[in-house]
């Protein structure tokens, strides 16, 4: 593992103490707003406290106008309509508001989310085909979380009289725009490129309700399901997305929806709610589902009607996700195996590994654990016994595998995503030559410099900082996760009180001490890390703790070095 280069950002100018708009704010927090952007009343206040109110109008979206008539047609004709969703946790929650928000309408639509394993992702020509052999043909087909490149079966479904409405967040394939009646994608715009699909379904149902009200629907119940996609992608935590993830996380302790309470209490969830909660108890058992090649169990989870319903469906995703972790354990072992026969940490810019024997639908998670301990972009590949393989990568900053896969292109037979996490699909023959290129393109478009391991530290603190009003004051800045990172930060000199013990399979707990000061702290993954000698800089990041009923500040270590 390449060592980590530790930078330590600079106090803004004109920050110091006793300065700022807000006097209640600690330094350190104010420290943290600049470095963000945030500086005057007019640019703090929104960010601190966004509100609802402040939700702009649905209708700036590409194409919305002619979705909703598209759609309130449907309803007024009682039109057979089907909503078709990804098998991810944005597509499943995508199905799952629109699908009540046309109930609400007197539309009772069929609902289809392709198989993972069988059909792959989006509009397959093989999951279409299941989704046609329904008893009732839509004549509306509705895709959420995906569509965009999906051109040519958007075309066939026209050749068979139904029109497809494409809610989407994906970027464009090289065809351009699909042929469809709508295309409600804010890729295609100039604004509202952050929000995932759920959060593209949520301005949908903004801009319906605009223009056809109903009494009955609450458009903020809807709000706890959004928040959950929006985590759960990883799409940045900007603009309206902060908006929708802040309210939405204050709404899951009071949620309505049955298979959200079940799936939190399961997870041993109570009381407050963060962003981490969603992104480590909530989306995983939701994401099992669809992985395991189960994803209609994980949709009447969150659409079942009743508590006792939703307790026995949200027990079956948690068994999905034990498969699904001892699977992934297996596949982690499997590819570290095979990095043992030929792979050059020193030397190799990427990490591309396959196998007959892995599941394709946990390919993503190995991948993405191989890419956190080398970083490395790295692919992981699942093949049939036709040699035909379904792979998916995740990538370090700076190289996007968007990019990656066009350069890539005349090896894959598909290939499309996100800049940082994105699917392959390729025979077992071009595996190598994928490889290669792969790397050709990583070492001609960065340099060693830009791929080496970083550790970006917001600010020094000491531990007699760290009390619960500074808590209390840091929790403003969430929720936390790209566009808006958890600060990390760092205290020197630090010491231990006793020798650290283990926890769990492979954490550490440390009893820290600077100066007279002393506090404990968690080091996840910590638990085979060979320390050395203190005195120490420990770099941290903060979170709220709540055990037995009493709130305590925990700090959890991200790296430790000698003191320098």
């Amino acid at each position: 593992m390449q060592e980590t280069e530790w930078i330590v950002a600079k106090v803004p100018e004109g920050v110091g103490p006793g300065t700022g708009s807000d006097g209640d704010l600690p330094f350190i927090l104010r420290v943290l707003l600049a470095q963000r952007g945030f500086t005057t009343d007019d640019q703090l206040e929104p960010f601190l406290r966004p509100r609802l109110g402040d939700l702009r109008d649905p209708f700036e979206l590409p194409e919305m106008d002619i979705a909703v008539r598209r759609i309130l047609q449907a309803v007024d004709k009682g039109e057979p309509t089907c909503i078709f969703g990804d098998y991810d946790v944005d597509g499943i929650t995508s199905v799952a508001i629109l699908r009540q928000l046309l109930s609400a309408y007197g539309l009772e639509p069929q609902t289809f989310i392709p198989i993972r394993g069988q059909e792959g992702y989006g509009l397959s020509d093989a999951a279409v085909d299941r989704c046609l052999e329904a008893e009732v043909k839509p004549s509306l087909l509705i895709t959420v979380d995906c569509g965009t490149a999906s051109g040519a079966q958007i075309e066939r479904l026209a050749d068979q009289g139904i029109e497809v409405i494409v809610v989407d967040h994906h970027e464009a394939g090289v065809e351009g725009r699909p042929p469809a009646a709508a295309v409600v994608n804010p890729k295609f715009g100039d604004d509202y490129g952050y929000l995932c699909s759920a959060g593209v379904v949520f301005k949908l149902a903004h801009a319906l309700l605009k223009t056809r009200r109903l009494e009955e629907v609450d458009l903020k119940e809807l709000l706890d399901l959004v928040a959950v996609a929006t985590i759960a992608d990883i799409v940045p935590l900007v603009g309206e997305n902060r908006l929708l993830v802040r309210h939405g996380l204050r709404r899951l302790p009071q949620t309505s929806n049955h298979g959200l309470r079940a799936l939190m209490k399961l997870s041993g969830m109570n009381g407050h709610v963060t962003s981490s909660d969603v992104g480590f108890r909530i989306g995983p058992r939701i994401n099992a589902a669809g992985r395991m090649d189960a994803p209609d169990d994980a949709l009447r989870t969150l659409m079942a009607d009743s508590a006792k319903k939703a307790a026995l469906m949200a027990e079956q995703l948690d068994d999905y996700n034990r498969e699904r972790q001892k699977c992934e354990q297996e596949m982690h072992e499997g590819a570290l195996q095979k990095l043992k026969q030929g792979f050059d940490e020193a030397k190799d810019p990427v990490i591309v590994v396959g196998s007959g024997r892995w599941h394709p639908g946990v390919v993503g998670i190995v991948a993405s654990r191989l890419m956190r301990y080398y970083h490395k972009p790295a692919f992981v590949i699942a093949f049939d016994e036709d040699g035909m393989g379904k792979g998916s990568g995740r990538s370090i900053e700076g190289v996007s595998l968007v990019n990656a896969i066009e350069a890539c292109r005349p090896l894959l037979e598909a290939g499309g995503g996100h800049h940082m996490a994105a699917g392959i699909s390729l025979r077992k023959d071009n595996q190598e030559k994928f490889r290669q290129a792969f790397a050709d393109y990583v070492l001609s478009n960065t340099t060693e410099e830009d791929r080496r391991p970083r550790l970006e530290i917001d600010a020094e603190v000491p531990l007699e900082d760290l009390s619960l009003d500074f808590l209390k004051s840091y929790e403003l800045l969430q929720p936390f996760g790209p566009g808006n990172p958890q600060p990390v930060f760092m205290s020197r000199g630090v010491h231990l009180t006793e020798p650290p013990r283990p926890v769990g399979k492979n954490h550490m707990r440390l009893s820290l001490r600077q100066g007279i000061q002393e506090r404990d702290a968690i080091y996840f993954g910590g638990g085979d890390r060979e320390l050395p000698d203190p005195p120490w800089d420990v770099a941290f990041t903060i979170d709220r703790n709540l055990f037995r009923g009493r709130l305590s500040l925990q700090i959890s270590v991200r790296d430790i070095r000698v003191a320098q």
